[in-house]
Formats: structure tokens, C-alpha cells, sequence
């Protein structure tokens, strides 16, 4: 691990986004009717998510362990695509770009194994930050 010791807590935020492509407007449809037979997909993958945030330095070694103090998911459906957006919050040292794009990541496995056995051709695209502040750089909009 990169040596934080020195670093004073700044307000850190992260965005980050999945894109999950449905095949079939008959899965949007499905979702948004809460007819998935493996649950409702968005309050379970959001569940999931909030996980996959939370136990980031878990399974990727170089991560600190840190105080996540705000997360939020949501979603945005356009045609056969599911925007999955992830905002990471801390008062911390070091930043929460990885745990933002981790949480999207779950999110988006989440939902091509709840969606797969009524669509087989469902693909997770473009995950990505958008948005850092804090710390020495900011990037994004």
C-alpha cells in the first residue's frame, strides 16, 4: 500500500458508471414491471452494490481500508441500456474512485445474473469514472 500517513481528510467524492445492454425491450419491460423471477432487480443489485463498495479493500490488495460515509446508486434506462451510476463519499485521506467503480461493477454483475435466464444476450459496457473531487486532483464534468 502507497503510504497515506502524511495526507490530511479532505472531503473525497467519486462517480462512477456500468452500462448493462439489455437484448430485448421484453427485459426493460420485465424490470420495470417487477416481473423478474429472481426479484426486483434494481432494489436487490442496489443491495449488491452497496456491498461491492463497503468490502472493496477486501479483494483488491493495494486498497485502503476507509470510512465510506455516503453512497448512492441509481439507474437510468434509455431504450435497451441500464445506467448504473455509483457516488462515493468520504472524509478521508486518500480518494474513492476504485470503491465507485467497483460498486458499479457488482451492480452491473448483479443485474446480468438476475436478468440472464430470461435474456441471453445482455452485456456489462463502459464502466468508468466521471467524477473525482478532493484530494490534489479533480477531474470529470
Amino acid at each position: 500500500m502507497v503510504d497515506i500517513t502524511h495526507k490530511k481528510s479532505t472531503l473525497r467524492t467519486a462517480i462512477a458508471q456500468a452500462v448493462v445492454l439489455v437484448s430485448s425491450q421484453n427485459t426493460v419491460e420485465a424490470i420495470k414491471n417487477d416481473e423478474v423471477p429472481k426479484g426486483n432487480v434494481f432494489s436487490m443489485s442496489k443491495a449488491a452494490g452497496l456491498l461491492g463498495v463497503k468490502k472493496t479493500p477486501e479483494l483488491l490488495p493495494d486498497c485502503h481500508p476507509l470510512p465510506i460515509e455516503y453512497t448512492d446508486i441509481s439507474y437510468k434506462i434509455t431504450g435497451l441500456q441500464i445506467t448504473v451510476l455509483v457516488t462515493v463519499k468520504t472524509n478521508y485521506k486518500t480518494g474513492v474512485e476504485v470503491e465507485a467503480m467497483h460498486g458499479a461493477s457488482v451492480v452491473a454483475l448483479n443485474m446480468y445474473d438476475m436478468l440472464k435466464p430470461i435474456d441471453k444476450g445482455i452485456e456489462i459496457q463502459n464502466i468508468r469514472l466521471l467524477k473525482k473531487t478532493g484530494g490534489k486532483s479533480d477531474i470529470g464534468e
